[in-house]
């Protein structure tokens, strides 16, 4: 028995390939037998022919379609010297009558009135000849390739590929979720998963669940529905679901939002009942949906949609599988976005995403660990300060720093070094949050001259606010757009005070006042700086209610609900205007007052700037003096010396 069933495994299997190998075959053989097409006759010319006429060497002539003559000769005629290798003969059926010449004829009315002429019209004769293969083919061509460009189109539609459930045309409502289980090598772990201990420990608790449920219902309670990771690009979302995939041994679904998009009307929806489907079937499971924003933006926002919108079907639809009659199975549905503003209603309730996890960008301890994670890899100098690479990155997301890890060993292997140094990782900052230096730029002594004094501006102006934040480094090599940077290093705060933001716009406007100083007249080389203050003036007048007269009010529209309405009178947008503009022009006036009383200050540094190129913070200490307002730094005020 094992042997035949051997003997059945090793027969060929049929392949569609064989029917189009035998229609092929079918047209070849039917052009082979129809003969005529493959009749090898000598070609002559009418005056010729006229001559064997006369010769009564001709036996008949055959006018074809009204355009070839073929000739047979006589049998007499055939024994001729000159006819010798004039009798041929079929490829198929030798024995057949086949004409000894052909040639073309002109008119037939004339090639009738010349063998009149020489008495010969008795041995002429018309034939009307079909070739039906040809006929045929190009009667049914058309069709055929009409047929094929739609079942082409077709399959790139449903996704391509020669077989699987979506390659077929049929199978366009398939899920395209990515099915990842025990079976499945994933590498990623929790251990992976740096920082983020609030966000990690609520996605553990969701694989707890799938695994030992019984822990938790024999409480009375039930497993949670969904999920939803929201937080700023880069936070690692996405690594929190593929964490999970490598943990969870249970069955995981991945996919994006965009999956569901489809150009036919009920694909989307399709899609979905199919995944929960498959996700039903192999309960337990888990669901992640990245970038669920794609079809789970609030409905009935957008005026211009018909009734009929494909994304708000998907939508309902995924809001009836995640939360409907009969929907008692353990499959929990994990998303991600960062725009939860724009989700709509029914897909944040409870019974849906029941649990909701923010997931912010890392503070300092949490940047630790994160560098702990991707410097593994690199080849690094011994006794490398993690802590002042923490320091040096706030605002950093977790893909940053990676990214930032892997500038600085590109750095690095540039310089052809052997090991990462921390010149490379703040080399890499300024790379990152600057661009790359463009030092082939050539500017005139005058231009030097104004950036230099520009940047010596904002600097000296930081130097005396007590609000500012501390700077680092001040250079005028130029970098991505900016043509200069004054580098400051942002105090962590989760609150900002007034102060605080009328020293940043009085700090930002000391560029053009030191022009205004020096130069009696202002360039275009603020514009950087005109956008950042503009926009923290408008937020706060508009969204943080921090000035007095438009009051304690905010015009915030995350979710742009508002659309092209104004939410506020002309008399108040007049007002706005007004104070925006009043906040910029005094914060102006007092960087030109401070700026004036340290002219002295001013030049020397501009001095130095244009001399140095890069001034750091060792350079503004000499040259400035120490800042009455210096902010220590946190290391400082860490008492190192504890009791045992």
């Amino acid at each position: 028995m094992a042997n035949d069933k051997k003997n059945l495994s090793k027969k060929p299997k049929f392949s569609p390939y064989w029917i189009y190998g035998i229609i092929i075959a079918i047209f070849i053989g039917i052009q082979l037998f129809s003969g005529s097409s493959y009749e090898e006759t000598n070609e002559i010319t009418p005056s010729q022919f006229f001559e064997y006429a006369k010769d009564n060497d001709v036996e008949k002539v055959v006018v074809v379609n009204r355009h070839i003559a073929k000739v047979y000769l006589t049998d007499e005629a055939e024994k001729k010297e000159i006819h010798k290798n004039s009798k041929p003969a079929s490829l198929i059926t030798p024995s057949s009558r086949l004409p000894n010449y052909s040639f073309e004829i002109g008119d037939l009315q004339n090639f009738e009135n010349d063998l009149k002429a020489i008495n010969k019209y008795d041995i002429l004769s018309n034939n009307t000849e079909e070739n039906v293969l040809a006929d045929f083919i190009l009667g049914i061509l058309p069709f055929l390739l009409l047929i094929g460009v739609w079942i082409f189109i077709m399959r790139r539609m449903s996704g391509g590929g020669a077989g699987g459930a979506g390659g077929q045309i049929f199978n366009i409502g398939k899920s395209k979720a990515k099915l990842f289980d025990e079976k499945t090598e994933i590498k990623t772990t929790f251990k992976d998963v740096a920082g983020l201990e609030g966000a990690k420990e609520e996605v553990q608790e969701i694989v707890d669940f799938l695994k030992f449920p019984e822990k938790y219902t024999n409480l009375g309670g039930k497993i949670p529905k969904g999920a939803l990771l929201v937080g700023p690009p880069g936070t690692g979302k996405t690594l929190l679901a593929k964490a999970v995939a490598g943990e969870a041994k249970v069955p995981f679904f991945s996919l994006s939002g965009s999956d569901f998009v489809e150009m036919f009307v009920g694909v989307g929806a399709s899609r979905v009942r199919d995944l929960f489907k498959q996700a039903k079937e192999k309960s337990p499971s888990i669901i992640f949906i990245d970038e669920i924003d794609a079809i789970g933006r609030a409905r009935g926002k957008n005026a211009m949609s018909g009734s009929n919108d494909e994304r708000e079907n998907t939508l309902n639809q995924l809001l009836t599988e995640m939360d409907g009659f009969g929907t008692k199975t353990n499959v929990i549905v994990i998303a991600a976005t960062n725009r939860a503003d724009i989700l709509d209603k029914a897909l944040m309730r409870a019974g849906r995403f029941d649990r909701q996890i923010f997931v912010d960008l890392p503070n300092l301890t949490e940047r630790k660990a994160i560098f702990d994670v991707h410097l593994r890899p690199l080849k690094k100098e011994e006794g490398l300060d993690i802590d002042f690479l923490s320091k040096q990155t706030p605002g950093f997301s977790g893909a940053d720093i990676a990214n930032l890890c892997n500038e600085a060993a590109l750095i690095a292997a540039r310089t052809d070094k052997k090991a990462v140094e921390k010149q490379d990782f703040l080399d890499a900052v300024d790379r990152i949050v600057g661009g790359l230096e463009r030092r082939s730029n050539l500017f005139s002594v005058e231009e030097k001259k104004t950036i230099a004094y520009h940047e010596a501006g904002h600097a000296v102006v930081s130097w005396f606010l007590k609000y500012a934040d501390p700077l680092v480094k001040v250079t005028i090599v130029p970098r991505g757009k900016s043509l200069g940077a004054a580098w400051y290093l942002p105090q962590e705060a989760y609150i900002t005070r007034t102060n605080k933001f009328l020293d940043e716009i009085c700090v930002t406007m000391g560029g053009r006042a030191a022009e205004q100083i020096i130069f009696n007249e202002i360039s275009t080389g603020a514009l950087g700086d005109l956008e950042s203050v503009t926009k923290k003036a408008k937020a706060m007048v508009m969204i943080y209610g921090l000035n007095d007269k438009v009051g304690n009010i905010t015009y915030y529209d995350p979710a742009g609900e508002n659309g092209f309405v104004k939410p506020y009178s002309e008399k108040t947008a007049e007002l706005i205007d007004t104070e925006i503009k009043g906040i910029i022009e005094t914060q102006f006036q007092r960087a030109l007052d401070l700026l004036a009383s340290k002219k002295d200050l001013l030049d020397k540094l501009a001095e130095r700037l244009i001399e140095r190129e890069v001034i750091f913070k060792d350079d503004l200490e000499e040259l400035l003096g120490v800042s009455p307002f210096k902010l220590k730094e946190e290391a400082e005020t860490v008492d190192t010396n504890t009791e045992a």
